[in-house]
């Protein structure tokens, strides 16, 4: 089973060596699970978030652009895997042949998936065993002025 999850912002952590790294925070089913990110990929989530545009377009705008363009549509994007500390993502879209929709599943980084969640309002979704092996409460992550529980 998998919940929907909602992005609540990016926040900094500290990675198990002690580096303070950003990661993109998704609350589901009560639990926060932090998914570590490069500062490139949470200025491009906070970008997407913020709906900030350039002159010319940032790649995941350029590429959500050109789905668009030839039919295709996103449904969804499911966090569905947790190996050796590495998450798990894929893109579920849809393209459309003589008018009907042709599903498709697209393997990517939960930061790629993510930035191109905020950027087409589809849902991202966590698994359950994803979040029963990494979610954390909002007292474990020091997440302030947020109440646990849905």
């Amino acid at each position: 089973m998998s919940h929907v999850a909602e992005l609540t912002g990016i926040a900094t952590g500290d990675t198990p060596s002690g580096e303070e790294v950003p990661a993109a925070l998704l609350r589901a089913r009560g639990e926060y699970l932090p998914v570590f990110v490069t500062d490139d990929q949470a200025d491009a989530i906070r970008r997407g978030l913020n709906g900030d545009s350039f002159d010319r377009p940032l790649t995941h705008d350029l590429f959500v652009r050109m789905v668009a363009e030839f039919g295709g549509a996103f449904d969804r994007v499911r966090i569905d895997d947790l190996r050796e500390g590495t998450f798990y993502a894929k893109i579920d879209a849809q393209r459309y042949e003589a008018g009907e929709p042709e599903p498709l599943t697209f393997d990517a980084r939960p930061s790629d998936a993510v930035a191109i969640a905020v950027r087409t309002d589809c849902p991202i979704e966590v698994a359950d065993d994803v979040l029963d092996a990494a979610g954390r409460s909002a007292e474990e992550l020091g997440v302030d002025g947020v109440e646990d529980g849905d």
